[in-house]
């Protein structure tokens, strides 16, 4: 099987800003709807306990933690966002890179539109929360933490994998040189030379 060349800086970022686009967009119509046509605070069963939609206004992270701290929130994901721009832009060649790079970046520009946009107001503001699965986890979440959860789970395993962002795979014999190279393995000493 013959393997794909590495994608052009332009392709690269170009698929990484097409997909955060969707995956905005996506996180603010399912939103936009929650608000619209959802009682605030109130179970709506949609498949009994398996799914159900619960409306809130989370002025912190996971599990409303940091309450207090928002902007804190707002600073983070907006670091976040720069920085998969500037890898997308300067250092993702792989196209399994520049596809989860895309996804994430769009959960993240979800929940920054939120705490830039929504009440109380900028930086402050709340994202709003939707879903709810209680039999897996004790959490309200929405689309973009959706995105960003599975996308981080894809991260590590990209690095797992040895998949690295221009492509190219490490490998136990690639690591070997990069760390002879760097003197930080020690070669046997010639026992002929004195």
């Amino acid at each position: 099987m013959r393997s794909r060349p590495p994608l052009r800086t332009a392709a690269a970022g170009i698929t990484i800003a097409i997909l955060a686009v969707l995956v905005l967009a996506a996180d603010q119509l399912a939103k936009n709807a929650a608000i619209a046509n959802l009682p605030s605070e109130r179970v709506v069963p949609v498949l009994g306990d398996f799914l159900q939609f619960y409306l809130v206004r989370n002025p912190g992270a996971a599990f409303s933690l940091g309450e207090g701290v928002t902007w804190v929130f707002t600073i983070a994901l907006a670091v976040v966002a720069c920085v998969i721009v500037y890898l997308g832009v300067r250092r993702v060649r792989s196209r399994a890179w520049a596809i989860v790079l895309g996804l994430l970046l769009g959960g993240v520009l979800g929940n920054l539109t939120d705490r830039l946009i929504r009440e109380p107001g900028f930086p402050v503001g709340h994202v709003v929360d939707f879903i709810s699965t209680p039999w897996m986890m004790p959490a309200i979440y929405n689309v973009a933490d959706m995105f960003i959860v599975t996308m981080m789970i894809s991260v590590a395993v990209l690095v797992l994998v040895g998949l690295k962002l221009d492509g190219t795979r490490e490998t136990k014999a690639s690591r070997a040189a990069a760390e002879a190279a760097d003197g930080d393995v020690e070669t046997p000493a010639d026992p002929g030379a004195r």
